[in-house]
């Protein structure tokens, strides 16, 4: 059995979620409505869902992000380059995390036109992903 990932995440309109999140990042569109959309990011489903409210953004990336880890740091440079050549909105840019460390990752973050942040990277040790638990470091964060 396979399993997807779900997100649902607030926009304020489907016009410009689908210039980043189609025209820019790649994904695919499933089933609209007036009131959301659903896309297809790396084969995981989010449905971005239009709200009323102004959407505030975050101070940093934590709390909240989301995003995609690379199984190749071909493919994490391929999401990059994209990423540059289409224009989109850097919150932080490219680094490398925990250089030498069995937690070893590259990682840049995004940020939507409604202050959503993703995250995509990869990890030189793919044991990192889930393991590695000697180590204490998510991120910035200790």
């Amino acid at each position: 059995m396979s399993t997807i990932f779900h997100l649902s995440f607030p926009i304020e309109n489907i016009l410009e979620t689908k210039r980043f999140y189609v025209e820019g990042l790649g994904c695919e569109v499933g089933r609209e409505s007036k009131g959301s959309l659903i896309l297809n990011l790396g084969g995981h489903q989010l449905v971005a869902q239009v709200v009323t409210e102004p959407i505030a953004a975050q101070a940093g990336i934590y709390p909240r992000h989301f995003g995609l880890t690379f199984e190749t740091e071909q493919e994490w440079e391929q999401a990059l380059a994209r990423a540059k050549e289409k224009s989109l909105n850097f919150h932080q840019q490219p680094k490398h995390r925990f250089k030498g460390d069995r937690i070893e990752h590259r990682t840049f973050f995004l940020e939507d036109p409604f202050h959503n942040l993703l995250e995509f990277k990869y990890y030189v040790y793919s044991s990192a992903v889930f393991g590695e638990h000697q180590y204490s470091q998510v991120g910035d964060k200790t």
